[in-house]
């Protein structure tokens, strides 16, 4: 029996076409292999029919940045393709009484500042790992703030003191692994000034650890510029998904691709 391939199918194909073929691009450009650069698509406010969808054509790891949407998706996912390996990534903002949750479900962490927020997940993720219900560390990035606004998330890179603190509490976790350090870009700023400062961060904490550590960085509108810049993880939401779909309930919007990617026709209905 012939498969029917519906609209969104065909839209992620395409679009997860177009992104790897930028990502290649861009690792060739930069005299890296594509190989050692992870592509993780982000599926804030999407269906887990999306993520099923992507699974499918071979993703095997997801961006979530709601710890609530992302432990119900996560779930519903599972059920959705029974025991198929998938890694979820926690990637915003945490709040220390999230922490016992996400040690249920995710895989990594990339969005951790602070020695406090490190304990609550290090206690979280030995008490899941006692319990069994984890086979492996918690995975920690730390965040670091490339401009020094610390209220959009990060520890100061201008106070290097602190980064060298908050990841040497990492590195001491029973229940975590420290993998590297994560950034975005200050609001109007040059991506390549900005991942170059990220960059040059990574090689003076990495003196610190045998471990070779990894770099979180790059967007839909920017990876070419963290893949030069060292990135071992490009974050794709946009360019892969489309837009965002609105929260309010009972809306009806349109999610469209990014100017890379095919124009959806698709309508869907969004509920919070």
């Amino acid at each position: 029996m012939t498969a029917i391939v519906t609209t969104r199918e065909t839209e992620l194909a395409e679009a997860l076409a177009a992104v790897r073929a930028r990502l290649t691009a861009a690792a060739e450009a930069a005299g890296r292999n594509s190989d050692e650069i992870e592509l993780l698509p982000i599926t804030k406010f999407f269906p887990a029919s999306d993520v099923t969808i992507l699974h499918h054509l071979g993703c095997e790891a997801f961006g979530e940045s709601r710890e609530q949407e992302a432990a119900n998706k996560a779930a519903e996912v599972a059920n959705m393709v029974g025991g198929a390996p998938i890694r979820w990534h926690m990637v915003g903002r945490i709040q220390r009484n999230k922490a016992r949750s996400i040690a249920a479900w995710a895989y990594a962490a990339h969005s951790v500042d602070s020695v406090r927020l490190v304990n609550a997940l290090d206690r979280a993720a030995a008490g899941a790992l006692a319990d069994g219900d984890r086979t492996a560390p918690l995975r920690i990035y730390i965040q670091v703030s490339l401009d020094g606004d610390t209220q959009r998330g990060g520890v100061d890179i201008a106070d290097p003191a602190l980064v060298d603190q908050v990841c040497a509490a990492v590195q001491a976790g029973d229940g975590l692994e420290f993998v590297g350090l994560m950034a975005v870009p200050p609001l109007g700023a040059d991506p390549r000034e900005a991942f170059g400062r990220l960059q040059s961060e990574l090689e003076r904490v990495q003196r610190d650890y045998p471990q070779r550590l990894e770099l979180s960085a790059g967007m839909s509108g920017d990876l070419e510029a963290a893949v030069e810049y060292g990135s071992t993880c490009v974050r794709v939401g946009t360019a892969l998904l489309g837009q965002r779909p609105l929260t309010s309930p009972g809306v009806v919007t349109p999610v469209t691709s990014s100017s890379q990617t095919p124009e959806s026709k698709v309508i869907r209905r969004v509920e919070r």
